[in-house]
């Protein structure tokens, strides 16, 4: 049976941990942190080896046999990670991990992440999973169990606030969990033994001048592209990574993808992705502006700057996300920005 989140503290502590897990979801915190959870559980039973690879539509498939294979440099255990977005292995990958989970090499775990899932992700390969690990599926929380994530998120900090301040950080950051983990890790340190109230609170973000990755990718949804640059200029300067910040527009790409295939039944669509009335508005001028294509083509272009941050490409990676930003603002231009080389 598929595994739920709330189990992971209890499949964690087992003395031994399954050998192949699963961990695939939109909720891209909760996917963080379970998968880092895992790798702090490895590390304390002694996997000191780490093995990462990022699947791609020209991943060779073959490379994760030859992982498995290989034998230990230390002689000690390994992690081997398959960071897998789309969720998607296509034949040849789903063949390859079913064949893995058949005969998992000895003192290796194998971890897939999915920044995308659903039950149409589900097949023969994660029933493989399932049968000898663990196959988590993270869905994203409902609009009523959100401010119960927030108020458990907050005493986790040891953070104590009022209601009325737990629904009013729900309403601020509308249903996007890293915002309200950063919100939350924020006022821990400026409230520190009181009991934050909704005046505080209120305070506290009337006070937050910071530029940060939700009001880019607001502004560039929403077309406003002068802004999101503006934003973009204030996190360089403020020595911000530009690994976190791609990693969220990735995800509101694959949103508008998403939302650029679902037809006429948009309303629908907007609920599935728990996009609040407020930024629908920003969203639909997309879908005006730019067709399911360009949108692709901006993940792409995404993929390019990780690439990039990583060291895995040469270019300037800031100026690939001011003209990704600019593409996401005014997609007619988007073609001859991408065409572009620094």
């Amino acid at each position: 049976m598929p595994a739920r989140l709330n189990e992971l503290p209890r499949l964690l502590a087992a003395d031994e941990l399954k050998p192949v897990w699963l961990i695939a979801g939109a909720e891209h915190l909760q996917v963080m942190e379970a998968a880092d959870a895992l790798r702090a559980r490895c590390r304390e039973l002694g996997y000191s080896e780490r093995e990462i690879h990022d699947v791609d539509a020209k991943f060779d498939w073959n490379e994760l046999a030859m992982s498995g294979a290989a034998m230990s440099l230390f002689a000690t255990r390994r992690m081997i990670e398959l960071r897998m977005p789309t969720g998607k292995p296509g034949k040849a990958g789903s063949a390859a991990i079913s064949e893995w989970c058949s005969n998992p090499p000895p003192d290796t775990l194998l971890l897939i992440t999915a920044q995308e899932w659903s039950k149409s992700h589900e097949g023969a390969w994660t029933r493989s999973v399932d049968q000898v690990g663990v196959a988590m599926a993270v869905w994203p929380l409902k609009r009523d169990e959100f401010p119960s994530w927030i108020n458990a998120r907050m005493k986790s900090r040891g953070l104590k606030a009022t209601r009325d301040a737990v629904e009013l950080l729900a309403e601020r950051v509308e249903g996007n969990l890293l915002a309200a983990a950063q919100e939350i890790d924020k006022l821990s340190l400026l409230v520190g033994q009181a009991t934050l109230d909704a005046d505080m609170l209120e305070a506290s973000v009337a006070d937050d001048a910071r530029f940060d990755v939700f009001r880019l990718t607001d502004a560039a949804i929403a077309g406003d592209a002068s802004r999101a640059l503006r934003m973009v200029g204030g996190l360089k300067a403020e020595g911000a990574e530009p690994i976190p910040l791609v990693g969220w527009l990735l995800s509101q790409l694959r949103v508008l993808v998403r939302l650029a295939g679902a037809g006429g039944n948009l309303n629908q669509a907007f609920k599935n992705e728990r996009i609040w009335d407020a930024k629908q508005a920003g969203f639909k001028r997309a879908l005006r502006a730019g067709d399911a294509a360009h949108w692709e083509r901006c993940i792409v272009q995404a993929g390019l700057i990780d690439r990039i941050s990583k060291g895995r490409a040469g270019g300037d990676a800031w100026r690939e996300i001011e003209r990704l930003i600019a593409a996401i603002a005014s997609p007619r231009a988007g073609a001859d920005l991408f065409g572009k080389q620094s």
